[in-house]
């Protein structure tokens, strides 16, 4: 009988100490979300990817989630990584293939869109302008939908691809061409 209780119990510790081990994180708030162009599943020569985070406005005010005149993310959490699968053209500059991050400076009815070479970036903490590969002003344009979470979209052309972000009723689009 001893010997029974002792293996039971030293069952039961190891089967607790199992259920313990593993913590895991609960649901992020801003979801990762991943864009491509083009969307459709069966098509395999993709030009471009953006990943992303989806913060929610949950009732804050996005003036004070993205201020004017300050760096963004663009997003939440890990900064906007970009990656090109052939080489792209915005405005007059050439971007080659690779991955860059995207960041943001809103400034009343504009935004200025850097695209930076670091990759694997957490936020805007560690920006280093001297990395900005493209800097481009484009309007901002105001959308009678309302958009509770930040969303990205990429829209066909008949040069290329226009990439789409939105958030609360504020609008942007940065045009790419395939060079």
């Amino acid at each position: 009988f001893m010997k029974n209780l002792i293996t039971l119990l030293l069952l039961c510790s190891v089967s607790l100490n199992l259920l313990q081990a593993q913590k895991y994180k609960g649901i992020d708030k801003s979801p990762l979300d991943m864009i491509e162009f083009p969307s459709s599943n069966s098509e395999t020569d993709k030009l471009m990817r953006v990943l992303y985070s989806r913060p929610q406005l949950n009732g804050r005010d996005i003036t004070k989630l993205v201020p004017d005149g300050k760096l963004w993310r663009v997003g939440a959490n890990e900064a906007t990584e970009l990656t090109l699968y052939a080489p792209m053209q915005v405005d007059d500059k050439t971007l080659d293939v690779g991955s860059y991050t995207i960041y943001a400076i809103p400034n009343l009815d504009k935004m200025t869109i850097i695209i930076n070479k670091a990759t694997h970036v957490w936020g805007s903490y560690s920006y280093n302008e001297s990395l900005d590969v493209l800097r481009i002003d484009v309007p901002i344009s105001e959308s009678i939908e309302n958009l509770e979470a930040f969303s990205m979209a990429f829209e066909a052309t008949g040069k290329g691809v226009n990439l789409h972000a939105g958030w609360e009723t504020y609008r942007v689009v940065v045009s790419f061409t395939k060079s």
